[in-house]
């Protein structure tokens, strides 16, 4: 079983990086996602299953934490895991994406386990 994940980060490199860093844990890189910012990532939940979401907080048109909040409002992708990956980590901020419901926080840059035990606690492992 494989897994399709959403990259959401406005940055072309991070999300190459995020993708190469899937790559070395084993998971096929044709169930990678990629969104510049929170509206195309909206708009790709709309038309594309989606297993899990990995979304930097300072993105364009519609930041992350807008983007959390949209997606725990709709009905359809509530429940899909949300992992901010971002170089904010105020504790004021952490609790904060934690209230709305965020299912884990890594800080960049991320070691390849820490993505894949992301993966693990939220979706469990492939195979």
């Amino acid at each position: 079983m494989s897994y399709s994940l959403l990259i959401v980060d406005d940055s072309k490199t991070i999300r190459q990086v995020l993708s190469d860093t899937f790559e070395m844990t084993k998971l096929p890189r044709d169930h990678i996602l990629e969104a510049g910012d929170g509206l195309d990532a909206l708009d790709i939940l709309d038309k594309e299953w989606v297993d899990m979401i990995f979304c930097d907080i300072n993105i364009p048109r519609m930041n992350g934490l807008e983007f959390l909040k949209r997606v725990k409002e709709h009905p359809e992708f509530q429940k899909i895991p949300l992992v901010i990956v971002s170089t904010e980590g105020s504790t004021t901020r952490i609790k904060e994406l934690k209230d709305l419901g965020v299912a884990g926080y890594l800080r960049k840059p991320c070691r390849p386990e820490e993505l894949r035990d992301a993966i693990y606690e939220n979706l469990g492992a492939w195979e």
